[in-house]
């Protein structure tokens, strides 16, 4: 930062936009050496099948590049392409609409739980801590609860069970969005730099 004020005072790392079209071209083309996280063949593979287009894709790439999410990458790049897909309640767009109708969050299952189930803040993170720890037992014992509450609400018993099946699914590979979005955005940072002041990024690459 201190090379790149040498002839851009002004430059400032924390006011430079998500939306840059130049840096999502070079993140389309894997031209991702360099960049925090983005360096790995199989990440770069995943980025260039991706294509992102603004920074919610790199927060999704982020979130599912690892053992168990991996399963799902190739659904997203395809819904994000124009696959068409349904959701399983119309409640559940505005939750899932960014993902293209994948639960890949802890926050997204809190959300849901407190949609549709009317789950206070607090119950809703007993639900989002027995997923993320796997525990049959309290996961089992919060569907006939979930199930209820839906049900008060308004909704089928056989939808709730339908969503609780995709929530408890989600056992395999939750993931905090906070997490995945601090790393987003310094990988994105790394990616701007990269592409419009790249002497200097590759200089200092270089270097270290």
């Amino acid at each position: 930062i201190t090379e790149i004020k040498k002839s851009d005072p002004l430059f400032d790392i924390r006011k430079i936009p998500f939306d840059d079209d130049k840096t999502f071209s070079l993140l389309q083309q894997g031209d991702t050496l360099g960049i925090f996280q983005l360096e790995s063949s199989g990440i770069t593979n995943v980025i260039k099948k991706m294509k992102p287009t603004h920074f919610e894709d790199l927060v999704a790439i982020l979130a599912l590049y690892r053992p168990g999410p991996m399963d799902n990458i190739d659904t997203y790049i395809k819904r994000k392409h124009g696959e068409v897909f349904n959701y399983l309640h119309p409640l559940l767009e505005p939750i899932l609409k960014d993902t293209y109708g994948i639960i890949i969050y802890q926050e997204q299952i809190m959300r849901i739980a407190q949609v549709f189930a009317g789950y206070s803040l607090g119950e809703a993170d007993v639900l989002r801590r027995a997923v993320s720890k796997k525990k049959k037992e309290v996961l089992d014992s919060e569907r006939e609860k979930f199930v209820n509450h839906s049900v008060n609400n308004g909704y089928e018993a056989k939808v709730a069970n339908e969503i609780y099946d995709y929530i408890a699914k989600f056992a395999d590979y939750g993931f905090n969005r906070s997490h995945t979005v601090a790393y987003a955005i310094f990988s994105y940072q790394m990616a701007y730099l990269k592409t419009n002041y790249f002497n200097v990024f590759i200089s200092k690459l270089l270097n270290n």
